[in-house]
């Protein structure tokens, strides 16, 4: 083969080449155009059939990955390369790359529990894995949430599933737990009566369950009441500091003291009778 003959080959091989990758390109650019389209109409409609938000989203992301993934073999395939071997070179590699990502894929088993079981959904305030806020979104090997501060916190999903997991938002009511110490001195069936008050005063108190007003504890310095009302989820931290501050309110007003921890020391004098004088 002469350097002419040779050139056109190069420029047959390399222009079949070209026109391949620009395919392979556009394959690549169309599909994930596509794949995007697909997810949006995916949680569209999974959102207008009232399927809770974090089941959409999480499987919107799965659905993009695979799509995305299945777009980009293809655009691979366009090129030349042939897939079935590939995909054989891929699950050998992705069998090692999993046994060094154990906590990869336990975070990705672990998100797929969580969504199966629902310990708790978009917008419920939850402790767990080590961390406080409320859920914003579970992907697929991470649940976010929001600080009361406004930070967003990254937790593991297998973190989240490893330790134990408290869900204030679960139930509609919450039990406001407040302790209320008064003096030794002060009436107790006035004290009780003057909570009771203070509670049937707040509209946001729950007439069911009852509410509890009792004497708890004989303090060192003080007796202890406990004053125990339900209300909506959504109110308790609101009915907490209201409470708080509408009970040293009243007491001021009824003359009953909150005492301070205090303590009686009692000096003893010893007459001793003076050493005697060393001779001399």
């Amino acid at each position: 083969m002469d350097t002419e003959q040779l050139l056109d080959t190069v420029q047959e091989v390399g222009a079949s080449f070209g026109l391949n990758l620009l395919a392979a390109i556009a394959i690549f650019i169309i599909g994930r155009w596509v794949a995007k389209i697909v997810h949006r109409v995916l949680v569209k409609g999974l959102e207008k059939a009232k399927m809770e938000a974090i089941l959409v989203k999480f499987l919107g992301n799965i659905t993009y990955t695979l799509l995305l993934v299945f777009v980009v073999l293809a655009a691979i395939s366009q090129v030349g390369i042939q897939t079935t071997s590939l995909i054989a070179v891929l699950g050998a590699a992705g069998l090692a790359v999993g046994l060094a990502l154990q906590g990869s894929l336990a975070n990705f088993a672990a998100g797929v529990l969580i969504i199966i079981f629902r310990p708790y959904k978009i917008g419920d305030y939850v402790e767990g894995g080590g961390v406080a806020g409320s859920i914003e979104e579970v992907q697929i090997f991470t649940t976010i949430l929001k600080s009361p501060d406004n930070k967003k916190i990254i937790v593991p999903n297998g973190q989240m599933m490893s330790g134990t997991i408290v869900n204030y938002s679960a139930h509609d009511t919450r039990r406001v737990d407040l302790t209320a110490s008064v003096s030794y001195d002060d009436d107790s069936d006035h004290v009780r009566r003057v909570l009771q008050d203070i509670l049937a005063a707040d509209e946001r108190v729950l007439s069911e369950p009852a509410p509890v007003v009792r004497m708890m504890s004989h303090a060192d310095s003080s007796i202890d009441w406990v004053v125990r009302p339900w209300v909506k989820a959504g109110d308790y931290w609101p009915v907490f500091f209201d409470l708080t501050e509408r009970i040293k309110q009243r007491f001021d007003e009824e003359g009953i003291s909150i005492p301070f921890p205090q303590r009686d020391v009692h000096v003893y004098h010893h007459d001793q009778p003076s050493p005697a004088p060393s001779g001399t």
